[in-house]
């Protein structure tokens, strides 16, 4: 499985419409998408779905203008598909290179354990590879439940999961935590399993995402969300997960090179739920991190982090709160599509 900051060809956006949970906020939800595409657009291609023909048509006319008035390289390849919601990074196509190329697996997607609607979710990459939205790519099915989200690879067949997503029985009942590694070796050449057995957020519909935890920014380097606060509920958790990083060893006996991203101060939504909020959930694309912002004072100074790792790419933050009041963020609705 290629790492994220391997060459891509494409970032897909599944976007948001009145049938989903944005109906509500869609005038404030939109402008994070649009901020998100035109970003994607000045440096690579993008793949937009939508249910409505109608809105799809207004969001790519938009995107085209951008394109032209900016001289943007990308281009859109737009498509009238039915979605039940926005995460791409969870029923989007996941990719493996192999002795024939590159290919797109279609791995099942029952939304994080059959806790909300997915089978227009579960039917999308079939539909965007016969519109021809991926190109010469060949699409695979396989059946096992697996989210993008999920795990992070590090491009040289080491994988990085959590425990609590990946053996959550409402997934795959019948693989214990032997299976999957096997199945995470057929289906992704993965030959090492890192397990993080630690490490939640409030509010996360995922059972511990790891793309909200913890990220591959190197073939040997990690950075993580690390909570300085003992007195914050996410203390003792994010403690042990930081704990079990330091530990964890590359194939050739090394440890891996730790940085620590900032802690965000609270934020909560209307009801008084505290929202998941994390920098860790930036999205790697050809020459550019877009990395979540959320108006708060650690802004500036995950930037700052996210330059030092990645200094000879840009650095662009997205504000994307209105993207937590739906408990997710900015890694949660993209999936990149590696470079041919």
């Amino acid at each position: 499985m290629p790492s994220e900051w391997a060459p891509q060809q494409a970032v897909m956006l599944t976007w948001p419409h009145a049938g989903t949970d944005w109906c509500d906020t869609l005038e404030e939800v939109e402008p994070v998408f649009f901020d998100i595409a035109k970003h994607v657009l000045r440096f690579q291609n993008l793949i937009v779905s939508c249910e409505d023909p109608a809105q799809l048509a207004l969001v790519e006319a938009e995107l085209q203008q951008f394109i032209r008035t900016q001289q943007a390289p990308g281009q859109i390849t737009a498509v009238v598909a039915p979605a039940d919601d926005t995460w791409a990074r969870d029923h989007g196509p996941l990719a493996c290179r192999g002795v024939d190329g590159l290919t797109l697996l279609d791995f099942r997607f029952n939304a994080w354990g059959g806790k909300f609607p997915h089978a227009k979710d579960d039917q999308l990459n079939r539909t965007l590879a016969q519109a021809g939205a991926f190109g010469r790519l060949p699409l695979r099915a396989v059946d096992l439940v697996l989210e993008g989200g999920s795990i992070e690879s590090n491009g040289l067949g080491t994988l990085l999961t959590t425990s609590e997503c990946l053996l959550t029985p409402t997934r795959n009942p019948n693989l214990d935590r032997a299976g999957l590694e096997a199945a995470l070796r057929e289906h992704l050449g993965a030959d090492h399993v890192l397990w993080l057995n630690h490490g939640y957020l409030a509010g996360d519909d995922t059972d511990s995402h790891v793309d909200t935890l913890a990220r591959f920014v190197a073939a040997d380097g990690i950075c993580y969300v690390r909570c300085p606060h003992p007195d914050d509920e996410h203390y003792p958790a994010l403690k042990a997960m930081e704990e079990e990083l330091e530990q964890f060893h590359q194939p050739n006996g090394q440890p891996y090179r730790l940085t620590p991203l900032p802690w965000p101060d609270a934020i909560h939504g209307e009801d008084g739920e505290r929202l998941p909020a994390t920098y860790a959930n930036f999205l790697i694309i050809n020459g550019a991190v877009l990395v979540p912002v959320y108006g708060v004072p650690q802004d500036g100074e995950a930037v700052e982090v996210l330059a030092d790792l990645f200094p000879d790419r840009e650095i662009i933050p997205i504000n994307c709160h209105a993207l937590i009041r739906q408990h997710g963020s900015l890694h949660c609705v993209t999936m990149q599509i590696p470079a041919e």
